[in-house]
């Protein structure tokens, strides 16, 4: 976790963030609660209050939600960083996370919480930031690591459809979200990776 400073910042705030609901009477089990501690509302709802955008990422409604969502983040968002940098991370995960939330206030009828929609961005920038890559698209591992990604995206995407509590609207507006950024251009091109994924080195985190 130390070459995914990001990372881990976001996965101690979020962990924070529940923590906070659990102390404050299982604010988690009440909507009501979850609106007034900043969850996502329906757009016509909102009233201005577009911060609420953002702080819906940050909250979770139950303990198996926060921990798949975090579990989830942290291997997925450690690796995309290790391997393209912080701050290309960074747009990738909070932009993705925005435009789920936006995608998503369209459509509940009630509160919506929770990062999945970021983390379905960084599914998506996966893809073409790998594709993309002129160090990483050739090299040996790629293959798989791009299945897998592709297998997780579409299997998490059905289970979605399959129970109407998971909004799986504000999966797809991350996930479409994280294609376009993973569309960006590198700045700085990335360095070798080692003998394996866990031996990539970061290159320069200026870059995007």
């Amino acid at each position: 976790m130390k070459r995914a400073p990001v990372t881990r910042a976001i996965l101690i705030l979020i962990a924070a963030v529940f923590a906070f609901e659990v102390f404050d009477h299982n604010a988690w089990k009440d909507p009501y609660e979850l609106a007034r501690l900043g969850g996502l509302l329906p757009w016509s709802m909102m009233d201005g209050e577009y911060w609420r955008l953002l702080t819906a990422t940050f909250l979770h409604g139950g303990w198996l939600h926060w921990a798949a969502n975090s579990w989830a983040l942290f291997q997925l968002g450690t690796l995309y960083e290790v391997l393209f940098g912080s701050k290309r991370f960074a747009l990738v995960y909070f932009a993705s996370g925005i435009c789920a939330s936006i995608a998503s206030s369209f459509h509940i009828e009630s509160v919506g919480v929770g990062a999945s929609g970021a983390v379905f961005g960084i599914l998506g920038a996966f893809i073409f930031s790998i594709w993309r890559s002129p160090q990483y698209r050739h090299q040996p591992w790629t293959k798989s690591l791009l299945g897998q990604i592709l297998f997780w995206t579409v299997l998490n995407l059905y289970i979605g459809f399959q129970f109407p509590f998971i909004d799986n609207v504000a999966h797809i507006g991350g996930l479409v979200a994280g294609l376009l950024l993973g569309l960006i251009p590198h700045r700085v091109a990335p360095s070798p990776p080692g003998s394996s994924v866990i031996d990539v080195q970061p290159y320069d985190e200026g870059g995007l």
